[in-house]
């Protein structure tokens, strides 16, 4: 849902940016307009690639090795998609201006979307909270991969 809200306000932002005149021109014709939308989309898109990489995973692996390897994934991926939402609806709001503190009109999804950040990022567990798990799950698959390698017998030519 967060991934989609934070294209809902690339969406929106880039509609309003292409109507509204300032300074003689759309604002989409401003380079740091266009930076701005530039940088929601390819956070929008490199966060929906891992929640596409994750569900991938999640239908193919044998569920005891998903659940072994993805926690951690999940709970970073969590993290990040809620922070993306934050940064698209805080650029959001910067593109449309006062506009965006209005429950009505042109900016009424920004706004409302920007009011429901939060509500978005701390249900499942705050991102502390899924930092720490993200962090926890890759330590021990890393020691996991340590304790398999040093018992795994060595070849002949690695013993020389």
């Amino acid at each position: 849902m967060s991934t989609r809200f934070a294209r809902v306000c690339l969406e929106d932002s880039l509609k309003f940016a292409g109507k509204r005149k300032t300074f003689g021109k759309t604002l989409i014709q401003h380079p740091v307009i266009r930076w701005k939308v530039a940088e929601m989309a390819r956070q929008i898109e490199a966060t929906h690639n891992w929640l596409e990489w994750i569900t991938y995973q999640l239908n193919t692996m044998p569920k005891l090795e998903a659940m072994l390897k993805l926690g951690g994934h999940t709970a970073l991926c969590k993290v990040q998609c809620t922070k993306v939402m934050e940064y698209c609806a805080r650029e959001a709001a910067q593109i449309f201006g006062g506009l965006s503190y209005s429950r009505g009109g042109q900016g009424e999804k920004v706004e409302r979307l920007n009011r429901e950040v939060r509500a978005m990022a701390i249900p499942g567990g705050s991102e502390e909270i899924m930092l720490d798990l993200g962090v926890k799950q890759s330590t021990k698959l890393a020691q996991m991969a340590k304790m398999f390698a040093e018992s795994a017998p060595q070849p002949a030519a690695a013993k020389l």
